[in-house]
């Protein structure tokens, strides 16, 4: 029976959790700018730009930071 390598385990551990990590920012960014989207139909302004501002941050990070950079080039 063939032996697990640790630093395989190490490193598939390690995606695993960036996967998860980008997909729950993802997914936080787009629930953020769909309440900035009502907030600014309620008529709050400011509250909907600070939202749209976090969800845009969640995004990017989610995505480019995380999802891109960190996943994508795994496999790439």
């Amino acid at each position: 029976m063939p032996t697990l390598d640790p630093e395989l385990l190490v490193e598939s551990l390690l995606l695993v959790v960036y996967t998860v990590v980008a997909g729950v920012l993802t997914v936080g960014g787009i629930l953020v700018e769909q309440a900035s989207l009502q907030h600014l139909g309620g008529g709050e302004a400011m509250i909907a730009m600070w939202m749209a501002l976090l969800g845009g941050v969640m995004l990017y990070a989610g995505v480019y930071g995380l999802g891109y950079q960190k996943v994508l080039s795994q496999y790439i």
